[in-house]
């Protein structure tokens, strides 16, 4: 099967477009202590069932060096709990990739997911304001793909990214065979 991978942008913070309100309450925090073990259980936790598997064998030193160069991780919590993250990379001339995005399998369904692209992407909008160093923003990036969760195009859209370009055949770190789950091997869940 045919994979494809859609870029999109957004190239003002006029671009953004608000979420309707999620029907769960969610606080977005950032965390702000680089945590290579946060990140790698969100990575799984969100991407298990959408076949995320290139940072799967990453060691902790490679996870550390990822979030150095500066990624902001954005996590949305319901009473506590991780319902989904957002992970910002500054890269050069004022653009932001949003390099990962998703929710945790339950929190899925609950518009949770319009209300954290929102919330993270005006985060992107104003990331110079937290790091004097960084040009400001002036552009938004991110890829999605065929294999992603199907309503995530539509999300991506909804909040004002526009396609820039489309790719066939370009599976990235996915493999359309079974699904690792939030650990190597275990398999798709079915708790949803």
């Amino acid at each position: 099967m045919d994979v494809i991978t859609w870029y999109l942008e957004q190239t003002s913070p006029s671009d953004l477009l608000p979420a309707k309100p999620p029907a769960i309450e969610l606080d977005i925090v950032r965390a702000e202590i680089p945590s290579p073990e946060l990140n790698r259980f969100l990575y799984t936790a969100v991407g298990g069932d959408w076949q995320w598997t290139e940072r799967l064998p990453w060691t902790w030193r490679q996870w550390a060096e990822w979030l150095s160069q500066g990624v902001e991780t954005w996590v949305a919590y319901h009473r506590g709990t991780p319902a989904g993250y957002v992970e910002l990379v500054p890269q050069d001339e004022g653009t932001i990739e949003v390099a990962s995005f998703g929710l945790l399998p339950w929190a899925i369904g609950k518009a949770a997911g319009g209300r954290l692209l929102e919330y993270c992407t005006a985060r992107a909008w104003d990331i110079a304001e937290r790091h004097p160093g960084l040009e400001p923003t002036r552009r938004v990036w991110l890829h999605t793909c065929s294999l992603d969760g199907p309503a995530a195009l539509a999300n991506y859209q909804a909040r004002g990214f526009r396609i820039y370009d489309s790719r066939v055949g370009v599976p990235g770190d996915r493999d359309e065979g079974s699904t690792p789950g939030p650990w190597p091997g275990a398999g798709p869940r079915t708790h949803r």
